[in-house]
Order: C-alpha cells, then sequence, then structure tokens
C-alpha cells in the first residue's frame, strides 16, 4: 500500500473540516454534524477541548440570552452549562423582562468533559491532534487544510476558530512569549496565507487575572453572594437542576493597593507600547481601571470558585499584564488577601484577528468561497460570542456543500442576529461584546422565548434531533395562549383580592374586572394574584411556571410588544428588497463618496442591511431605493 493510500484511509475527504476546538469551534463541529455533514474537528491539544479559558462562568447580560438562543438552534453549550453548573443568578430582576438575563458559575474542569463526552459520542464527528499552519485552496475555494506534518486533509469546507492563538504573544510585564493561552504554543502560518490571498489583518489584546488558592483567602472580609433560590436552567432540554451551589463573595481595592500596581506602571507593556492591540473596552485590565478613573478609590472585585473539587479562584476584575511581583504585592493588600497564595499571575495576550467586513453575512468569506470565520478571529470577545458564531459558521458550511441558501438570523428574531450584522456591516476595532443596547428590538428578544423564536427555524432547516423540542414549543404557544384567553374570560371579584391590594398600595376595585387587566397593574404580577384568587390558582396549576411567564409578560407588555412588532414589518420591508450580487455602486454619483466605498466593499443583500452600514445616510438609501425602483 503506498502513502497516498495510507493517508486516504487515514483521512477521508470530510464535508466540513473545524481547526480549533474552544466555544466556537465545538459548536461550529455540532452546528455542521447536526445538519448531517461528516466533521473534521481540529485541535492542537485534545486535553484543552472546550477549555473556559477566563472566567469559569456562562451568561451574563446579553450573553444569556445568546446562550439560549445557541441551545434553541440545536447546539450543546446551554445543555453543558446547565451539566457544569456551580451557581445560579438571574440579573437584572428588579428591571424589565427584556433586561433579565441568566448567568451561571460553572465547574471548569466539568464544563470540558461534558463538552469533550458530547462531541465524543456524536457519530458524524472525528477528531484530529495537531496545529494546521495552512489551507488548501483553488481557484478561490478552500478545499481542506495542511497540518504541520504536512499532511493534507480534504473538505468541502473549512471553518477557522483559532481563538487567541495566530501568532499570540503572551505579556508578563516586561517578559514576552508566544503563546495562545497559558502554557501552550501559538500557531502560525495561518494569518500569512491569508494576507497573501488578500486579507486585511489586525492586532487585538484580551488580559485574564491572576489565579489564587482559596485555601489562602478570609471570606469572612469579603461580602458574600449567593445564587438565586429559585435555580433556573439554559437548556430547554431535560437538564438537571443543581440541589446545592457554591457561593461567590465580594471584595474591593482600596487606595494601597492602586498605589502598589502604579509601581510597576513603568514596567507594564500596556503603557510602555509593547501591546499594540486594542483590549476590550468593557472588561479592561486593572491598571487600566486605575489609570483611566482616577478619580475612584475602590474596584469592586468578584470571588469566584472554579469548582466543585477545586480551591482554585479566579479573581474576576484584577485581569492584568503587570510584573507578577506587582500583581503579588497588590493582592496581598486586598481585603480578605493578607495572606494569599498565587497559582499563576495575570496575563495579557496579543493576537491575530481579522476585521468581519471581509465576510458575507453567513460568515463565509468574501475573497475564498467555504471558508468561514468564527469567535475572536472576527474580532470579538467572550464565550458567549463564540459559540453562536461558531453554530452559524457551522450550520451555514454544511449549507454550503450542499449548494443551499444560507441561514441568516435578523436582528429582529436573535441577538445572534444582531451581533452577526454589527460584525459584518460595521466591523470592529476593539473587541466586540454582546449588550442589551445593541439590541433594537430586545422586548421581542428576551430570554424567555428563544425557543418559541429560533426553534422552529432550525427545525425547517433541518437540524436534526429537534422533533422533542418542536413538540414542547407548539405546546409551550398553545398553553401560553389558553392561559390568556382564561385571563380574559374570567372576571375578578373585589371582595377576593381588595385587601391584598391595599397591602401594596394599589387602588382597591370597586367592581369585577378582567383578570387581564389586572395583570397590567404595576407591582402586581400572577404570583400575586394566585395567592388571593383560589379558583386562578387551582387553573394555573396545571402549566409550568416557564409557560405561565410567558403569558404573563404577553399580556402586561402587549401594547410594547405590538408596537415593537410594527417596527420590525416596517424594517422588512426594506429587508426584503433585494440588492444585486455585482451591483457597480462606484458607478452611482449620486451616492455620497463614502456610501460608495463602504457599499462596494461590503456589498450588501439587501436596502435593509445597506442602511446599518456606517458612512451611508439616510439620502444615500433613497438613491438607491430609487435605483432599485422603489
Amino acid at each position: 500500500m503506498t502513502i497516498d493510500a495510507y493517508l486516504c484511509a487515514m483521512f477521508p475527504k470530510y464535508n466540513v473540516i473545524v481547526v480549533g476546538a474552544g466555544h466556537a469551534g465545538c459548536e461550529a463541529a455540532v452546528g455542521a454534524a447536526n445538519m448531517g455533514s461528516k466533521v473534521l474537528l481540529v485541535t492542537m491539544n485534545m486535553n484543552t477541548i472546550a477549555q473556559m479559558s477566563c472566567n469559569p462562568a456562562m451568561g451574563g447580560v446579553a450573553k444569556g440570552q445568546i446562550v439560549r438562543e445557541v441551545d434553541a438552534l440545536g447546539g450543546y453549550s446551554g445543555i453543558v452549562t446547565d451539566y457544569s453548573m456551580v451557581q445560579f443568578r438571574m440579573l437584572n430582576m428588579s428591571k424589565g423582562p427584556a433586561m433579565w438575563s441568566p448567568r451561571a458559575q460553572n465547574d471548569r474542569m466539568m464544563f470540558a468533559a461534558k463538552w469533550r463526552q458530547m462531541l465524543e459520542s456524536h457519530p458524524n464527528i472525528d477528531f484530529w491532534q495537531e496545529t494546521v499552519p495552512g489551507l488548501i485552496v483553488k481557484n478561490g475555494v478552500c478545499k481542506g487544510v495542511i497540518t504541520s506534518l504536512g499532511l493534507e486533509i480534504e473538505s468541502d469546507a473549512v471553518v477557522l476558530t483559532n481563538g487567541t492563538f495566530l501568532n499570540g504573544i503572551i505579556h508578563i510585564g516586561e517578559k514576552q512569549m508566544g503563546g495562545g493561552r497559558a502554557g501552550e504554543k501559538s500557531a502560525t502560518g495561518v494569518t500569512e496565507q491569508l494576507i497573501s490571498l488578500g486579507f486585511e489583518s489586525g492586532r487585538m489584546k484580551t488580559g485574564t487575572p491572576p489565579r489564587i488558592d482559596g485555601r489562602s483567602l478570609d471570606y469572612s472580609r469579603m461580602e458574600v453572594q449567593e445564587g438565586d433560590e429559585k435555580i433556573g436552567k439554559f437548556s430547554y432540554t431535560d437538564t438537571p437542576t443543581i440541589s446545592r451551589q457554591l457561593p461567590c463573595h465580594i471584595t474591593y481595592t482600596s487606595e494601597d493597593v492602586h498605589d502598589a500596581l502604579k509601581e510597576g506602571f513603568d514596567r507594564s507593556p500596556m503603557f510602555n507600547g509593547r501591546i499594540q492591540g486594542l483590549g476590550p473596552r468593557y472588561c479592561p485590565s486593572i491598571e487600566d481601571k486605575i489609570n483611566r478613573f482616577a478619580d475612584k478609590d475602590r474596584h469592586q472585585l468578584f470571588v469566584e470558585p472554579e469548582g466543585w473539587d477545586t480551591c482554585e479562584i479566579y479573581v474576576n476584575g484584577f485581569s492584568s499584564s503587570l510584573p507578577e511581583d506587582v500583581q503579588y504585592k497588590a493582592l496581598k493588600k486586598v481585603s480578605g488577601f493578607e495572606n494569599m497564595k498565587m497559582f499563576r499571575p495575570g496575563y495579557a495576550i496579543e493576537y491575530d484577528y481579522f476585521p468581519p467586513t471581509q465576510l458575507n453575512m453567513n460568515l463565509e468569506t468574501k475573497l475564498v468561497k467555504n471558508l468561514f470565520f468564527a469567535g475572536q478571529i472576527n474580532g470579538t470577545t467572550g464565550y458567549e460570542e463564540a459559540a453562536c458564531q461558531g453554530l452559524m459558521a457551522g450550520i451555514n458550511a454544511h449549507l454550503a456543500t450542499q449548494d443551499k441558501e444560507a441561514f441568516i438570523v435578523k436582528r429582529s428574531e436573535a441577538y445572534i442576529g444582531v451581533l452577526i450584522d454589527d460584525l459584518v456591516n460595521k466591523g470592529t476595532n476593539e473587541p466586540y461584546r454582546m449588550f442589551t443596547s445593541r439590541a433594537e428590538y430586545r422586548i421581542l428578544l428576551r430570554q424567555d422565548n428563544a425557543d418559541i423564536r429560533l426553534t422552529p427555524l432550525a427545525y425547517q432547516l433541518g437540524m436534526n434531533g429537534l422533533e422533542s423540542r418542536m413538540e414542547r414549543v407548539r405546546s409551550k404557544v398553545n398553553n401560553a395562549a389558553a392561559i390568556e384567553r382564561y385571563f380574559d374570560d374570567t372576571s375578578v371579584e373585589p371582595e377576593l383580592i381588595n385587601a391584598f391590594l391595599e397591602t401594596i398600595d394599589s387602588s382597591s376595585l370597586k367592581q369585577k374586572i378582567k383578570a387581564k387587566a389586572m395583570v397590567t397593574r404595576p407591582n402586581l404580577g400572577i404570583s400575586e394574584m394566585r395567592s388571593s384568587l383560589p379558583y386562578l390558582d387551582e387553573y394555573l396549576g396545571q402549566f409550568d411556571d416557564e409557560t405561565i411567564t410567558i403569558a404573563e409578560i404577553s399580556m402586561k407588555y402587549e401594547g410594547y410588544i405590538r408596537k415593537e412588532q410594527e417596527m420590525v414589518n416596517k424594517m422588512d420591508r426594506l429587508e426584503s428588497v433585494r440588492l444585486a450580487d455585482h451591483f457597480d455602486y462606484k458607478a452611482l454619483k449620486s451616492l455620497s463618496f463614502e456610501a460608495r466605498e463602504k457599499l462596494h466593499q461590503i456589498r450588501p443583500r439587501t436596502i435593509g442591511q445597506a442602511s446599518r452600514i456606517s458612512g451611508v445616510s439616510p439620502s444615500d438609501i433613497s438613491v438607491l431605493l430609487v435605483h432599485v425602483g422603489r
């Protein structure tokens, strides 16, 4: 048997190859595999699959919505989060439901182990441990990858999810070392090849805090932050609910801490110019915080456990690239850290990314067909942002191999749609992080209705294994509608509820009123009504809390939801006006110069997409509408 014959036996031609097994890569593999593709997941180290490189947590403001959306589309991040959870909190409960965001602390090792187990149990996913320094590109089409051993592995499509590994440099004070993560080497070759193919690249920076021995901390000097009494979940599937939770703690820096940190500023790569890449605006290093916010005499630190069976502690809020001795000296001055022992110092990492305006809306590159980018390679930061891009890239890579239409989620359908639309149309010059404020339709894009919004789309697309999920969605929608009808038809008697209304300073009833009208009152919800109205409590006993919440939000915010839907309908009219793929924007002199340049570069699919490109004005949109005959 010849060498080529052996290689053919080792590596059949795959439908999709995914490079990198972080959060983006794992979801990309799942997305393509669940669509029916034969997938090869290539990683530098099989032991670091789905590693939580930074904080041991999933979700948070807007990020929790993304995890639920990924789950609704058939991804695994929500399932893995539920299985590895050590604490659950629903954030922003004092605000309206559009702002409620689930967040979980996770056991880092359980998280990675569960991901690996789920990937290994998938019949459509194979694995290969090696670096990928190059791609096989023929006639502008990606045909596979070349490994560091020189092996050529063929595929119909490739998804790159390289994270922080592309020419990664780790900074600790004046020390520099190549690496994509602590203890792991960087990846070279891919950036250089992509640049030779015409891609534009840039540099970004992120960082991580020191890891601490929890046995050396005095928790009595810190504030305790317990999880919610009512423990929630991320996945819409039948995942377990944890029976106990680990507490987090809160402490603060001080002026003494800041003075100790400032002693090392002259050796900081942040301030002496060795780090060129921009870091995340909303997760700055501790030295950046005390430099930018000099008027603040303290900053909050979250002391987060890494898991059930470890004493390792993550100090959220103390990300740093200062020399290790400076980090140690400063941390010893934090309340509760006086006898602290350090496992490893924090560090900054600088890496290559590719401005995402070089992508189509399906995350396929414009320059090379069947090549997809997902995660930090696109200039984003965060596990959740990476995971949703990976899932969408994996799904679309499969569709591309089948010559099927791309799967694109609109801004009005998901935070995922907002993220991808922002990246492709506006680009980013700093690590992009999702916030609720980025979504114009956040009343529609709530964490509680992600399955109603998205599971039917994935099911229609042909995603495998969603039959039971679809049945649950149908049941949830029908049951919520039944509750609303009941509240429409049922009257509330004054004598049964007035005593309670007085306790919450709500005006008493003078006559019977429909239950639906009662729900719309401030500070009054279904749970409060159930305690005073036995017949209501009896009726609702047949439904789960999730369905009741959906019905309550629908009734309470009916007017706002209707107005937002009207806005969506107006915008959809612009989204329905297609622009020709080869439209010659430069020939349209009535457009502004900036609009011509931006439209030529990004090549929007629709008028709606064109309207969201930075530098394209309403008058430019009017010109386009005239030109397409509208």
